[in-house]
Parts: structure tokens; sequence; C-alpha cells
């Protein structure tokens, strides 16, 4: 299985999208996969289930600092090179769907009692996260191959 359908059949199975990202990533950089999953579970539902930043956009932006982010504060290019990632990836993430809020891209606010309802009533968790986790997942890796 590849990191695409590894992290949507992690989402499929019941995981949120930023811990679908995070988890499928963190084992190749020694974050253990409890660890991920824990850590990224904040970030669900954009943000709390507040419906702000996508959670997979929110995972991915957690791998990318993973991956790239200083470990002193010192290291100013590699907190540079980061910002740049991340920024490279929310302009990829929102060219290829429209935004990076979770209430835009679901059409639907889950924050409120309501909008959730609506948005499981209207299955747009399952009609339009994996698309989301897929499409976090392919961006990641078209930015790796560019490095």
């Amino acid at each position: 299985m590849n990191k695409n359908e590894e992290a949507v059949a992690s989402y499929c199975d019941g995981f949120l999208c930023s811990q679908a990202i995070l988890s499928v990533y963190g084992e190749e950089e020694g974050l253990e996969r409890e660890l991920a999953l824990k850590i990224a579970t904040g970030l669900g539902g954009g943000m709390g289930r507040t419906a702000h930043t996508c959670g997979a956009v929110t995972g991915a932006i957690l791998v990318i600092g993973l991956k790239k982010g200083p470990v002193s504060v010192n290291d100013i290019a590699a907190k540079e090179e980061t910002y740049y990632l991340v920024r490279e990836f929310l302009n990829r993430f929102q060219a290829d769907n429209g935004s990076v809020v979770c209430r835009e891209l679901l059409q639907c606010d889950i924050g409120s009692p309501e909008g959730y309802r609506q948005a499981c009533e209207e299955g747009l968790f399952d009609k339009i996260c994996p698309r989301l986790v897929d499409s976090a997942v392919k961006i990641l890796e078209e930015m790796k191959k560019q490095q």
C-alpha cells in the first residue's frame, strides 16, 4: 500500500484526517504511530471541530515540521525552509481544493451542533474528507520528489 492508500484507509477506519496523515509519515521520522495519533487528535474537525483549518492540512503541516523543522534556535535556515514548504503546501492544497478551511471545503459549519448534524446526515465526512486526505498526501509526495 502506498502512503495515499494508507492514509485514506486510516481515515476510513475512523481516525481523523490529521491523525491519518501524521501517522503515515511519522514512523519514517522516528515518531511512533501511537504518539502521532495522540499529537494530531486536537487538529481534527478543523482544529477541535471548530471548522477552521482542515485536519488534512494541519496534519500535513506537522509532517513538514517533523521532516524539516529546526531543533536549534540558531537554525534559521531550517525554520525558513519549513515556512517556505508550508506556504508551498498551502498554495497547492488551496489550488487543488478551493480552500484550506474545513467549513468551506465541506460547505457546512461542523463547528455548530446543527452543522455537525447536517454533515453526518449528508455523509460529508465519507464523501469529501477521504479525497482531501488523498490530496494532502499527493501534494506532500510531489513536494518530496522536488527536494
